[in-house]
């Protein structure tokens, strides 16, 4: 089944599509007796057409140096001529005798040929383009794998005048190609990939100049380099990497997560392929040294195997990690041996033939058992646990039926992170979680039993399903509550850390204990990286944000920071020791500009993620705090603690004032806007003044006109953060009842009976929204091998929570679930005809793009900005590429022809 992943296919081949469709629906009236019309001139329209096409893939089949096109084109030309000299014949037969049997079935033939051939040809000249940009990307791979070995001046010099132009061209035909493609995930992948490879170029060039130097001037911090250099290699690496593995995607699953297991395994099943030709070529190499090159691409790939060990089958995971032992006992003795200088030697040169055979056995193995993982279908928790709250539900809505134990691991993984989020708390707060932990992990056992024992329907399972329900929401909301308080925490400030950690890297060579300070601000950056990151992990996990891209994107910025954290210090720590090296300092402000753009990123994410209400309350409650902090320094006459607490006052006002300006911003609402804007300015004002009070009274904290002045203005910053709160938060209107009266009043006169010698007509039935009543949508459960069939129950299901009276989006919706379901049951040959089956496609692809109009044109009435760019108001049918059914009409040909 074709899929079309991109602009050009998609072009092409949809109108041959309607076309064809044309002529199986003439050739279905036949069967009923009628007459065929005359094709004479449509078919000759399309020998002219496949004339043409055959004579340019000819022509690009005999001019291109693809091996793999030269096989595959052929083919699909002759398929695409045959096929018209079949259309010829059945126009010839059906002019002579419009009636003929035979003619029908060439005309089918010959449809079936033309639709195919043409999809076929399409595919493999696009195959042949990926295959020049992954060429050009493994040309790069090359020039990475080599710059470890890379130390002399003139190498650097040679290297970058290699690898320039080959990014150079990466850049351009990646940059091509995303804009041709039509999922826009796998475009927005290849951007970040492409961004993240152009950053670090510099960076790497960099990191390799100072290793060099350093290198050659044999002084310290050669460790620190070298280890900056082979970061960055690696960041590279993986970013090309990456984007060979979704150049080669033609179908995209909204419901895939980076972090899901059969996603991991193929980027690490990717790497290893990726890493085979230089372990390859230094197992040929007897002269080759320890710690090489190709030596370390050996054991990245067992890394690599052992990731896939750990997510596959068992049976899998077990001959995987088998082999990797072997190799690594035969890589180790081979090293041995090499180091020894008998790498010539008989033993050696056997075993480096083991190796070899044994890597490809491996990578063998790898690709089975993602291959048997792909197979096994066994649904995945989910990565939130919001999404993981839900396949609780579900379970418990109907806890006898047999959902292979997702529910029940749903609910456990919720119990831990739960207990995750419960470390990094105290006092009260903490054992009210861990107590709400403990319930809901009890009575998920107790109805786990009970369902094992057969008795999930019974009245006590049902009673416990309840509670366990209720518990679970509790739980969830405690735990978004406690990272709130978190984030409020951990990100009041992400600035001061860095600073102080530059301005120790950039201290004097005349300032006295410039090392030791330099190693405690090092080390209070990397806990504070260590403490943000791990809470945007939580928040990325367990803060409520239902959108995958933020959630991914806060995922992949909390691990930039994290991995940065360690190289940014290393390179910190040479600039300190070669405070005069133009490279030590370059090297040090790229890194440093990186860091802080991605701590910056990570933050922005953060407040986007979480609930802005709920931050700014918590901010609020974290205000308070210090203000009783404060008041305790001026009673203990304790000047450096009242500085410190008025300071992280105004730090976390001004949190409040950047978040409420970017509430302001992403709304069009004017009064919104004109409510946030006023509301943060006086908080503006609040905080000068709560600066200015706090100035005045540092000095001499005993100052009674003084201390008053401030818990004054103190005061008003408070009541201005809860303004802010107000203005943000949005309350549904409410009736107004002001002409509501309970007053006793005088009931109206009871009208006449009705007079005449009929009773009055019955009043017309009351309208229902329902439109099942209309289109009956099958009842019972759908089969596991009924995938269209559980797409429109999972939709039908949806949409019936929702009224769809005065609501169009929700009436197409569940219009469109009933024409799946009528979809389904046409595939399976429950009834209806070929010309049946095409026009319930038809129906689908125009309910379809009635639902997206709806969407979109509610999108641009939203005055929230971010609503706009939510792609799942869409309700493109890319999403359910996933059971294997593309509902457009080239798809259901190729399933009738």
């Amino acid at each position: 089944m074709p899929v079309f992943h991109t602009k050009t296919i998609e072009s092409i081949l949809e109108p041959v599509a309607q076309q064809v469709s044309r002529l199986v629906i003439l050739h279905e009236e036949a069967e009923d007796g009628n007459a065929m019309p005359d094709l004479e001139r449509p078919v000759f329209a399309v020998s002219r057409a496949v004339e043409n096409l055959c004579k340019v893939g000819k022509e690009t089949v005999y001019s291109t140096d693809d091996l793999i096109l030269k096989q595959d084109m052929p083919q699909s030309l002759q398929r695409v001529e045959e096929a018209s000299h079949l259309l010829e014949d059945a126009s010839r037969m059906l002019k002579a005798d419009p009636y003929s049997g035979p003619a029908r079935k060439k005309l089918i033939e010959g449809a079936r040929g033309i639709l195919q051939g043409t999809s076929s040809l399409l595919l493999s000249f696009d195959e042949s383009e990926v295959r020049k940009i992954i060429r050009e990307c493994k040309k790069v791979l090359e020039y990475l794998a080599i710059a470890e070995v890379v130390e002399t001046m003139e190498d650097l010099v040679q290297f970058v005048k290699d690898m320039s132009p080959g990014l150079t061209n990466v850049s351009k035909m990646v940059d091509a190609r995303e804009k041709e493609l039509t999922h826009q995930v796998h475009r927005e992948i290849l951007i970040r990939c492409l961004d993240n490879t152009k950053n670090f170029t510099p960076v790497l060039i960099s990191s390799m100049k100072i290793f060099i130097q350093i290198l050659s001037q044999g002084g310290n911090g050669l460790k620190e380099s070298q280890e900056n250099r082979n970061y960055l290699v690696q960041r590279m690496t993986d970013e090309i990497n990456e984007i060979i593995r979704v150049l080669q995607l033609t179908t995209y699953d909204e419901d895939e997560w980076d972090a899901d297991d059969l996603t991991v395994m193929k980027k690490s099943q990717q790497a290893i392929e990726s890493k085979l030709v230089p372990a390859h070529e230094w197992l040929l190499d007897p002269t080759a040294i320890r710690g090489g090159v190709g030596e370390k691409a050996i054991r990245s790939i067992l890394d690599y195997a052992l990731k896939v060990a750990d997510r596959c089958a068992p049976e899998d995971a077990d001959q995987i990690r088998k082999t990797v032992s072997n190799i690594n006992t035969m890589a180790d003795t081979l090293a041995d041996l090499r180091a020894q200088g008998k790498g010539t030697s008989p033993q050696a040169q056997a075993l480096a033939k083991n190796i070899d055979s044994s890597l490809l056995n491996l990578n063998q193995l790898v690709q089975q058992a993602i291959s048997n993982s792909e197979k096994s279908g066994v649904q995945q928790p989910a990565h939130t646990v919001a999404g993981r709250v839900e396949q609780a539900q579900k379970w418990l809505r109907n806890p006898q039926s047999d959902d292979k134990g997702l529910g029940y691991q749903a609910v456990t993984l919720v119990v831990d992170e739960g207990r995750k989020v419960a470390q990094g708390l105290s006092g009260p707060e903490r054992a009210e979680l861990l107590r709400c932990c403990d319930e809901v992990e009890q009575l998920g056992h107790q109805l786990r039993d009970l369902c094992r024992r057969g008795q999930g329907n019974s009245p006590q399972a049902q009673a416990i399903a309840r509670q366990l329900g209720s518990k679970l929401n509790e739980l969830k909301d405690r735990i978004q509550g406690a990272l709130v308080t978190q984030v409020v925490a951990d990100f009041a400030d992400i600035t001061t850390p860095l600073k102080q950690f530059t301005d120790a890297a950039l201290a004097p060579e005349s300032k006295p204990n410039r090392v030791p300070e330099f190693e405690d601000k090092a080390n209070k950056l990397a806990i504070y990286a260590n403490n943000a990151s791990h809470t945007a992990y939580m928040v990325a996990a367990a803060g409520g944000c239902r959108d995958k891209k933020t959630v991914e994107a806060l995922n992949q910025a909390a691990r930039q920071v994290s991995d940065l954290t360690p190289q940014l210090i290393n390179a910190g720590r040479i600039r300190l020791m070669y405070p005069t090296n133009k490279s030590a300092d370059e090297h040090f402000e790229m890194l440093k500009r990186q860091y802080a753009d991605s701590l910056t990123q990570m933050r922005n994410l953060v407040d986007i993620a979480i609930d802005t209400p709920a931050f700014i309350k918590a901010t609020e409650e974290a205000i308070i705090r210090h203000t009783g902090q404060c008041e305790d320094a001026i009673r203990r006459n304790q000047q450096p603690h009242f500085v410190e607490n008025t300071s992280n006052i105004a730090r976390l006002a001004n949190r409040v004032l950047m978040v409420a300006k970017q509430e302001s911003d992403n709304s069009e609402d004017v009064s919104f806007k004109e409510n946030v804007d006023g509301a943060s300015d006086d908080l503006n004002r609040a905080i000068h003044g709560m600066v200015q009070g706090a100035t005045a009274l540092a000095p001499n904290l005993q100052h009674a006109p003084a201390a008053t002045q401030w818990r004054t203005a103190n005061k008003g910053l408070i009541t201005s953060v809860g303004n802010v709160r107000q203005a943000i938060t949005v309350y549904p209107e409410e009736p107004d009842m002001s002409q509501l009266s309970m007053q006793d009043e005088a009931a109206p006169p009871r009208p006449p009976p009705p007079g005449g010698a009929y009773p009055p007509p019955r009043p017309p039935p009351p309208e229902t929204d329902d439109e099942d009543e209309m289109m009956q949508f099958p009842t019972g459960t759908p089969q596991a091998n009924q995938p269209i069939m559980m797409a429109a129950h999972s939709l039908h299901q949806e949409a019936r929570q929702w009224s769809s009276r005065d609501n169009e989006i929700i009436a197409a919706a569940k219009r469109m679930a009933i024409l799946m379901a009528r979809l389904s049951q046409l595939v399976r040959g429950e009834g209806g005809t070929k010309k049946d089956l095409i026009a319930c496609a038809k129906a689908i692809a125009d309910a379809s793009e009635e639902v997206t109009r709806l969407a979109k044109e509610l999108a641009r009435q939203c005055t929230d900005k971010r609503m706009r760019m939510v792609p799942f108001l869409c309700f493109h049918f890319a999403s359910y590429n996933n059971i294997g059914v593309q509902p457009c009409l080239s798809g259901i040909l190729f399933f009738i022809l």
